[in-house]
């Protein structure tokens, strides 16, 4: 069964067109190792929640919004051995020199699919 890998990011809306550019760098970089999809969302209906929510989540301020993505691999086993080959890929250093939001507050992790429909 397919592995996903997901991501919660806060991204300065000032910036969302560069973020969006970043992300299509970085996605036919990914779609070229052997990822079956890379998926960019930004934030049209999350509301700031009382106790949680995707804002804070990742600590948003009203001049950021959030966008939540997903890369899909064949396995665990194939996620690990793209994600290798995208991490020593020179072009990919091209794409993460520009500071484009705070890393520090991105929420990511790899998951296993249990229902798929």
């Amino acid at each position: 069964m397919a592995y996903v890998d997901g991501f919660v990011v806060a991204v300065p809306k000032a910036k969302l067109d560069a973020y969006r550019e970043m992300a299509e760098h970085a996605g036919a970089i990914w779609m070229e190792h052997g990822a079956l999809s890379f998926v960019e969302c930004v934030a049209d209906d999350v509301p700031y929640g009382t106790l949680t929510s995707f804002p804070r989540a990742v600590q948003a301020s009203e001049e950021e919004t959030v966008v939540f993505s997903w890369i899909t691999y064949a396995s665990r086993e194939s996620r690990d051995a793209v994600n290798a080959a995208v991490m020593a890929d020179p072009r990919l250093k091209e794409t993460t020199e520009q500071a484009i939001f705070d890393g520090k507050r991105m929420i990511y992790g790899g998951f296993r699919r249990i229902v798929d429909l």
